[in-house]
């Protein structure tokens, strides 16, 4: 739906099979020989913040929307083949009018003259205002801005280039904003031999010039001119498209050509966030630990100590509950289908991870994160019916068919309405980033013909295994629960409280994570990010079982939604931060934007909840029954 989550990248580690064709991972590189057309694509046009400003809108527009009344190819714009995960997430590529011939300058080449009317001024030079950036490919390589980081100093390429222009150094300010209609492209090449050079760069300046400002019809532009060029509310205006195209040998070989797109500035913000959460996850780690190899084992050994002078041997604490602890709670039915939706996306995340980290999910390969992400999450239904049914026939549930059929309908029909819903804000906004209604059939065929069978086989699997063994039996009438407890062992407390531990072990890649989506940054530190995904499941882990501990101690036995609701709190700080993000970072001005933003972040907030209370849930579980296995009950 959106551009930003499309730009989801990995650092590029080319590695040739054979001589002739393959590369892995990504795409081949093509080579040309002096005086080859080299190719120029289009792709959506979506806000971009400069190091000054906010992100001003969540919309992204075809390049070719006759109201920027861009110059068009001979023949009219051609669509590109696009990859499912490219389309769903918004990039609509085209050819380009631009011709660039290898090692051939080109000067104030004149691509087409546009009449804009006041209606088409009016909105241009609204998207201006917003900030908005134009995205052309050479080669398949974005075009893109060269920029400086302002810490490090150190020179990088932006995606991207202004529409247009706000200010201007000797006036301060345009009124109305000045249209960029004049480009220097300055393409770097790598030679490998006298016939063989590969395009490894590409960069932009633009320029607004009023070049038909005393130009007689039939004349050339004036490309010297430096008058700005600026689109009148009042009248029709005269623009003519111009650009400069220079090569420049360069010695960066093809393989490593991203490399000053995707480059991590300070990596040592990354390495202190990650050093910080692995210090919460081992003091959380020694606590548990600490917990099961003394408070435990020594209740344990007393527990299960004879004492030949006394008949009877009181219990107290979470012995007491033995008989309770695995009684059903209430609504087993949803709570197994959240269980088993929340594995698939843990191996879904996995496995998408671990994919990243080999460098399969190229750059070059546009979309193919969210295509692999989507795969995945298709191919492993089978575990998310495998493990809904031996959980849900833990809970002593009888009603298989029921539990099969929600397993394999409910989690995916609220997103798929969420994202309809989202969808028809982006239509009715004119947004490329629509879903168009081919690729909408492509994911109900993907789910109905692929997700749901697997899904049944694994519940038929499942439903053979059987549900996990408890170790000790459910008394057959229901043991009353302390009426009083600690502020803090209440459900809402203890989970806002152990959901923020999880949060805060994450948080600096969910930072960059939201700086991507919705601030058009580039984000592919993958290698911090899986690193983080362990951290934050290891303190989700030790977490939940600290606190049904805490909860078994007070003799509150009702475990099972407490686990997934603690595992799973994370989500509600995730939704503060976004609104905190919203604020400070962003401007939204519309129904349509805030309806969006909210929109995603829900989302976002809803997959944290479901994977983070599956991994909460099957660690609690896992664990009382390691403990409640080793004490003697008479």
């Amino acid at each position: 739906m959106r551009a930003g989550l499309l730009l989801f990248a990995s650092t590029v580690s080319i590695l040739p099979l054979t001589a002739n064709a393959w590369y892995l991972p990504g795409s081949a590189p093509r080579s040309y020989a002096p005086g080859d057309e080299v190719p120029f694509s289009v792709n959506a046009l979506q806000p971009k913040a400069s190091s000054l400003s906010q992100v001003k809108s969540l919309i992204n527009y075809d390049y070719y929307d006759p109201r920027f009344n861009f110059c068009e190819p001979p023949g009219g714009p051609k669509p590109q083949s696009e990859s499912l995960g490219s389309v769903l997430f918004g990039d609509r590529i085209y050819n380009s009018p631009v011709k660039a011939q290898m090692l051939k300058n080109a000067t104030c080449v004149e691509l087409c003259r546009k009449t804009i009317g006041p209606a088409y001024a009016s909105f241009i030079n609204a998207r201006i205002e917003e900030e908005y950036a134009v995205n052309w490919m050479v080669d398949g390589l974005p075009v893109a801005e060269l920029q400086v980081e302002e810490k490090t100093h150190e020179k990088f390429n932006s995606i991207g280039f202004a529409l247009g222009k706000l200010h201007d150094e000797r006036i301060m300010a345009y009124n109305p904003p000045a249209l960029n209609n004049h480009f220097d492209i300055y393409i770097q090449y790598h030679k490998r031999g006298s016939q063989d050079y590969r395009v490894v760069g590409a960069n932009i300046w633009t320029y607004t010039k009023d070049s038909l400002k005393g130009v007689k019809p039939g004349e050339s532009p004036n490309c010297g001119t430096n008058e700005p060029l600026q689109l009148a509310h009042s009248g029709s205006t005269s623009v003519a498209y111009t650009y400069n195209v220079y090569w420049r040998e360069s010695d960066t070989p093809w393989a490593t050509r991203w490399d000053t797109y995707l480059r991590v500035f300070d990596p040592r913000i990354h390495w202190f966030s990650l050093v910080n959460s692995i210090v919460i996850v081992s003091f959380l780690c020694i606590m548990v630990g600490i917990i099961l190899m003394r408070s435990v084992t020594r209740d344990i050994s007393r527990y299960n100590a004879i004492d030949l002078n006394e008949d009877v041997q009181e219990d107290f604490g979470w012995k007491l509950v033995h008989g309770e602890v695995f009684r059903p709670p209430k609504s087993p039915m949803l709570l197994s289908v959240l269980v088993g939706s929340g594995s698939q996306l843990v191996a879904m995340a996995a496995v998408t991870l671990v994919f990243a980290l080999l460098g399969f999910l190229s750059p070059s390969n546009r979309g193919s994160l969210a295509t692999v992400m989507i795969v995945t999450w298709t191919i492993f239904g089978s575990i998310a019916g495998f493990m809904s049914s031996r959980v849900y026939a833990s809970l002593g549930g009888e009603q298989w068919r029921r539990n099969i059929f929600l397993t394999a309908t409910l989690f995916p029909t609220i997103v798929f309405a969420a994202m309809n819903l989202l969808n028809f804000f982006l239509i009715l906004s004119s947004s490329s980033g629509a879903v168009p209604f081919g690729t909408l059939l492509a994911l109900v065929a993907l789910w109905f013909l692929i997700n749901i069978p697997l899904t049944l086989i694994g519940s038929f699997v499942g439903i053979r295994h059987g549900g996990f063994q408890h170790p000790v039996k459910v008394n057959p009438i229901p043991r009353q629960i302390p009426y009083h407890h600690p502020w803090y062992l209440k459900p809402l407390p203890s989970a806002l409280m152990a959901g923020m531990l999880s949060f805060a072990s994450g948080f600096l890649e969910i930072f960059f994570i939201l700086n991507s989506m919705f601030g058009t940054k580039v984000y592919y530190a993958f290698g911090f990010l899986a690193l983080t995904f362990v951290v934050t499941a290891l303190t989700t882990s030790t977490v939940t079982i600290l606190f049904c501990y805490f909860h078994l101690c007070a003799e509150d036995y009702r475990w099972h939604w407490r686990a997934f609701s603690t595992g799973g709190a994370g989500a509600f700080w995730l939704f503060a931060y976004g609104l905190f993000f919203w604020a400070t970072r962003l401007e939204l001005p519309g129904t349509s934007n805030k309806v969006l933003f909210l929109g995603y972040l829900s989302l976002l907030s809803l997959l944290y909840f479901v994977l983070f209370g599956a991994i909460g849930f099957l660690s609690c579980y896992a664990a009382l029954r390691r403990i409640y296995g080793h004490i003697r009950v008479d």
